[in-house]
């Protein structure tokens, strides 16, 4: 069910030369084109990382009865052959877990949390591997691989700490004072289906599945096929902190083939991705009426007001729009910025984008990598080149890079966008991002909010009162002020999730982890029933019933 991030021209195993990409040759860019941050002197290599070894100790025991690849978009030469799940193999894989779940959740809730905590301090002394990993996979700079590291460390000692809390039994007002006592339980759901796209692929498959385990569930996870790899590697990292291989099962396979199956047997399923695919996953869990959360689609926006700092406002754009090749679902694509701003911001934001510098070396220094697939590349260019023809203008940008790898595009900016555009209005994924101006506040919030999405948005102004209180009128999910996406997110006691087209649910926080659960009210009365008693017919019964509520209302009981 999930959509595939082009694995047809990745599987081709085309050398990471020039025009290696799928489709038509591409002219060499421009002189004036960002820079290529230059390799380590002792550069690792796929092949270094990537060994049988590893492959064969991080797919020992995952279900498949078939044979499928995954691919690096740095050149687009196979990785790995990983085992193939049909629909068989997934209904195997979740009767493992059920079996399994069932004694992970006999355990104390102190107990599962503290194999969040190991892994925390595996993860970050172990982190190189996966940076590896991570960037072979999806293409992406190295600090924006880190970003990943922080990300699920912060979730795993925030889970680690807390999830004891979250589950306890609480007490509860009862129907009537001192009468009945009433206490709220969390039971786990059982077997979480989880469905992880490509574009994360350690945050959004370990990192989601943290609070689940801590919840006392199994999970049985499908991974974009492209990135399995990393999230192998974090399940292996996680059965080495304590928790038992058959409460983790990882099934790879074609999207509507494993997705469906997936959702088929959860009793909770967790999916990220596209709003195409989640509206299915939700119409597949209904049917089943077992519950979900997704988190989709998103066309941020960015909101540079009057008062702003233009240069901190447009580092905080490049770090918003270029993140991951701007393929994040709170990533900003649109930014509005008042008109009294709007050349000194501009003349910023183009600068610094025009001096970005990609890369492919597994090592810290490139600020921007490759687009994950042909697909990827495909949209962005196509969005530039509709918008162009229509009238809008490239300020920095603009083109393909084969010289650098098949799918790299270049950071680009956009101006005279108008809303008959593409890149207006739909998700672009990519490292592209348009500049709007306005004068009035109101102009702006009416804008932003102008998308059938409401994930993530950014609000800047040198006076943070000002800022929260515009932010307030925002559709979205989160909004950060004076960052793009990175102080919400990282956030984690604070709930994250999409209003509108944007999904349901949300993770971090208790709705994180509560997700993950039933409710269970288990409620006590004693002395007296709740029914006439002492002799009392039914009228005299009611008549002391509305004297006690009018009573526990002047009391200001709740």
């Amino acid at each position: 069910m999930t959509e595939s991030p082009g694995t047809t021209a990745r599987a081709a195993g085309v050398a990471g030369t020039a025009g290696a990409a799928a489709g038509p040759v591409r002219p060499a860019p421009a002189p004036d084109g960002n820079p290529v941050a230059p390799a380590p002197t002792a550069a690792r290599t796929a092949a270094d990382v990537v060994t049988a070894d590893l492959v064969a100790r991080l797919t020992e025991d995952v279900t498949g009865s078939g044979t499928t690849a995954c691919h690096t978009p740095f050149t687009g030469e196979k990785l790995a052959d990983l085992p193939e799940a049909a629909p068989e193999d997934v209904a195997a894989a979740f009767a493992r877990a059920r079996r399994a779940q069932r004694r992970w959740a006999a355990r104390p809730a102190r107990e599962r949390a503290a194999v969040l905590l190991r892994f925390h301090d595996l993860l970050l002394s172990r982190q190189r591997e996966v940076l590896d990993l991570n960037q072979l996979e999806t293409g992406k700079a190295r600090l924006h691989a880190h970003e990943e590291v922080q990300a699920v460390a912060v979730a795993a000692r925030y889970y680690g700490r807390t999830a004891p809390a979250h589950l306890r039994p609480r007490r509860r007002a009862g129907a009537f004072p001192v009468l009945t006592k009433t206490l709220e339980l969390r039971h786990p759901k059982g077997v979480v289906g989880l469905i992880a796209p490509w574009n994360y692929p350690l945050e959004l498959s370990v990192g989601d599945a943290l609070p689940a385990f801590a919840a006392g569930n199994a999970v049985v996870m499908k991974p974009d096929t492209e990135t399995a790899l990393t999230a192998l590697w974090a399940r292996r990292l996680l059965i080495e902190a304590g928790l038992p291989a058959d409460v983790w099962q990882v099934v790879v396979g074609d999207g509507p083939v494993v997705g469906p199956a997936v959702v088929e047997h959860a009793d909770y399923v967790s999916f990220t991705g596209s709003t195409r695919t989640g509206r299915e996953v939700a119409r597949r869990a209904a049917d089943r009426l077992v519950g979900c959360s997704l988190e989709l689609g998103g066309k941020n926006a960015m909101i540079v007001l009057a008062d702003a700092d233009p240069d901190r406002a447009a580092a905080g754009a490049v770090r918003g729009a270029f993140s991951s090749a701007g393929q994040l679902c709170i990533s900003i694509e649109r930014l509005y910025v008042h008109a009294s701003v709007a050349d000194a911001f501009t003349e910023r934001l183009v600068a610094r984008t025009r001096a970005l510098r990609l890369g492919t070396a597994l090592a810290y220094g490139a600020d921007m990598g490759s687009l994950a697939s042909e697909r990827q590349l495909r949209t962005v260019t196509e969005h530039v080149a509709e918008a162009v023809a229509k009238g809008a203008k490239v300020l920095a940008g603009g083109r393909p890079r084969p010289d650098v790898g098949p799918f790299f595009h270049e950071p680009t900016v956009l101006a005279g966008v108008t809303a008959d555009m593409a890149v207006c209005g739909e998700e672009t994924f990519g490292p592209v991002v348009s500049v709007h101006r306005f004068t009035d506040e109101d102009e702006a919030v009416a804008l932003a909010n102008a998308t059938p999405y409401g994930l993530n948005a950014s609000v800047w102004s040198r006076n943070g009162r000002r800022a929260r209180a515009l932010a307030t009128r925002l559709r979205a999910g989160t909004v950060n002020v004076n960052e793009a996406y990175g102080a919400a997110y990282g956030s984690v006691q604070a709930p994250m999730g999409g209003m509108g087209d944007s999904g349901l649910g949300r993770r971090h926080g208790a709705e994180g982890i509560l997700k993950y659960t039933e409710a269970q009210t288990v409620a006590q009365q004693r002395v007296v029933p709740l029914a006439p008693s002492f002799g009392m017919d039914d009228e005299r019964y009611a008549a002391f019933m509305n004297t006690s509520l009018r009573a526990l209302k002047a009391l200001r009981l709740r």
